[in-house]
């Protein structure tokens, strides 16, 4: 038997004791999205530095943090 089929009844054993239901942090990260660019409306984690918002903002729009991201902007 190789890793790959070890690898695979792992998976199942671990399927069955968690009731075989997979989870996911997609809806986790969705929900955590609440930093908005109010000029083209994209989404950032709530997780985001300034930075990173501060450069999106010049790179994108040519505008400050505040003008782009008003609620963030400190």
């Amino acid at each position: 038997m190789g890793n790959g089929a070890k690898a695979q009844q792992k998976r199942e054993r671990n399927a069955a004791k968690t009731g075989g239901t997979a989870k996911s942090q997609n809806k986790v990260n969705e929900a955590a999205k609440n930093i908005i660019c109010m000029t083209c409306r994209q989404t950032f984690l709530l997780t985001t530095r300034a930075p990173a918002l501060e450069e999106h903002a010049q790179n994108k729009h040519s505008k400050t943090m505040a003008e782009c991201f008003p609620t963030a902007a400190k």
